[in-house]
This record gives structure tokens, sequence and C-alpha cells, in this order.
């Protein structure tokens, strides 16, 4: 499933509400923690691509079926620049700077690759079987990205 997004910072709200009607019948219910947690991820990779590319982009999402048991959530943005991304250290008074971070903290892998005239950046959550989690994603944020970050915001 895919979602062309507009340079425009009102895109973002667009893909999280998109998101949130693609759980249905993937067998995450969208109170779940995982659900939660895909819409922030969403927001914070939507919202780096929109800010700091001022370019289109692609937000791609691979979710489980129905069926459940072990499974993993990807999650993808792809935009038209070429600006590789990088890694913002931010103040305690920043406003913005936290979306790696959080990326990082949420997400069970991430990361990011150059495609032709642009990038892709990435993360995936990893859905426990229901009998060892309570529908709660697994792991603990490892992130295991392709050696560099992409800016945050």
């Amino acid at each position: 499933m895919q979602l062309e997004i507009r340079p425009d910072p009102a895109e973002v709200g667009r893909a999280r509400r998109w998101a949130r009607s693609r759980l249905a019948g993937s067998g995450i219910g969208a109170d779940e923690p995982l659900a939660e947690t895909l819409i922030l991820l969403v927001s914070e990779l939507v919202t780096n691509a929109v800010v700091h590319t001022g370019c289109p982009a692609v937000l791609r999402l691979s979710l489980p079926g129905a069926e459940g048991g072990e499974t993993t959530v990807r999650l993808e943005v792809a935009d038209r620049s070429d600006r590789a991304p990088v890694p913002r250290c931010v103040d305690g008074e920043a406003t913005g700077g936290r979306g790696l971070a959080l990326v990082d903290g949420l997400a069970d892998r991430w990361g990011w690759i150059s495609e032709g005239a642009g990038k892709r950046i990435w993360c995936e959550l990893d859905r426990c079987a229901q009998a060892r989690e309570a529908a709660a994603p697994c792991g603990g944020g490892t992130s295991a990205y392709d050696g560099l970050a992409y800016e945050a915001v």
C-alpha cells in the first residue's frame, strides 16, 4: 500500500489518517500500542520528508494479515531529495529535532538507503504472538540501520 505525499505540512495529517484507515483488516486494533506507535512513526518520517526535502514523497506501509502470529509492520518513506540524512543534536529548549530519537526508541529496526536521485528511510515494528505479548510490540527499539541516520525534526 502506498500514498503519494506532496511537499506540504498538511500532508502529515493526511498520512496519519491514511495509515489509520489501513489498520482495519490487518489484525492490529486501532487501540493497540502497536497502532499508536505506527501512527507516531508515520508522523515523524513524513514530517521529515515534507520539512527537510521540499520534494514529493511516497509513504509505503506493509501490514500483517488478520491471521496473527509473528509478524512485522514495515513503514517506508521515499523522497526525491539527494540530500543525505544528517542527525541533529538539540538542547532542551528546542521545539524540534527529536524525530529520529523517537524513531530509534520506538522502532525495532530502522535505517535508510540511497535510491537513484533520492533516498528511502524505513522502520519496522515486530508484533509478538498474542500468547507471549498482550498485543504490544516486541523488542526495545534497537536500531540496525545502514550506518547513517536521517535528519530529525
